[in-house]
């Protein structure tokens, strides 16, 4: 009896609340106190705290919650379209539709559920959605906390449709840094970028890290699967791994932008990064029966100020 009271309830962890709007969120939380929240608005994660209880997504304290505007902050999905790119609204219309909780998906690999508090998610096209992108899929979202603390969500999309489709998709997610000035990413160097700044030129990266001195709006492409995002000042470092996702979205509206958006404060700019894992340059193509998946890892190390404590190039899980 004594041994079984000290092992982990996982699914004890994993709490069903209701949002001021009414809307249901899952609370994932950890045995050393880190936790999660997930939106069923969007299958959106809203929060993800360490076990100081220290929120490492930004939220903007100006984000709009109520339906249609999307919420700014945190990490919406973007799908099936990212940005403005198709003709739909922008970014897709998978992040301000109501998911439902799928109590037996199909199984994923049991190291994506084992010693993790996690919650799956399950998208499905309304009649209205056919109406304005005309194919039926399964979007099916895992979003886990493992016991240190890291966060990973796995999307999965498959088509059950009778014929192809294409779409591009983002993890839109929404960084708290404690200074831009004092924030770099590494994994990115030597790559060509797309600079939504000048009408998607490419162009390739010359600098040793990304640092940030004005507004940023890029998608780089064929990234590594491993990003890191240093952040000087609080000494800690975001390690982003990710598969399914050759491209990597970093954002940063700067001092202009954040003054012309009704829902995002005007010096917010200097406390967020997004660092998105995405595919955008090249949309995936899905045959009927076929299913993709997409996965992204976020987890938090100390900074030493160099890239010895992970391997950059090694990517992988």
């Amino acid at each position: 009896m004594g041994h079984s009271a000290a092992v982990w309830d996982y699914r004890a962890a994993t709490e069903v609340i209701k949002d001021w709007n009414g809307t249901d969120k899952v609370v994932l939380r950890n045995p050393q106190g880190a936790s999660a929240r997930v939106s069923l608005r969007g299958g959106q994660v809203t929060s993800w705290r360490n076990e100081q209880g220290e929120e490492l997504l930004f939220t903007s304290s100006k984000a709009i919650f109520k339906p249609p505007k999307a919420v700014r902050g945190g990490i919406p999905i973007c799908f099936p379209q990212f940005g403005n790119c198709g003709s739909l609204e922008q970014h897709g219309f998978a992040r301000n539709k109501i998911w439902t909780i799928e109590e037996n998906p199909p199984p994923l690999n049991p190291n994506d559920s084992h010693g993790k508090s996690f919650i799956d998610l399950l998208l499905k096209p309304s009649e209205e959605d056919l109406k304005c992108w005309p194919h039926s899929f399964e979007f099916r979202l895992r979003v886990s906390l493992a016991a240190d603390g890291s966060l990973t969500l796995i999307s999965r999309v498959r088509n059950v449709n009778g014929k192809a489709f294409r779409f591009s998709f983002a993890y839109h997610t929404y960084l708290s840094v404690s200074d831009i000035s004092e924030v770099r990413i590494e994994g990115l160097e030597t790559l060509d970028y797309l600079d939504n700044l000048c009408h998607k030129q490419r162009f390739t990266e010359q600098g040793d890290a990304i640092t940030f001195e004005s507004e940023v709006d890029r998608a780089y492409l064929s990234t590594p699967n491993v990003v890191a995002v240093l952040d000087h000042e609080r000494k800690r470092t975001y390690v982003i791994r990710k598969e399914g996702l050759p491209d990597v979205v970093v954002w940063n509206p700067w001092e202009k932008k954040s003054k012309s958006m009704v829902d995002f404060g005007d010096d917010e700019y200097k406390q967020m990064l997004c660092v998105d894992g995405a595919a955008i340059e090249k949309p995936v193509t899905l045959k009927p029966g076929e299913e993709w998946t997409g996965r992204l890892e976020l987890s938090v190390v100390p900074s030493t100020f160099c890239s010895e404590h992970f391997d950059l190039k090694s990517g992988g899980f």
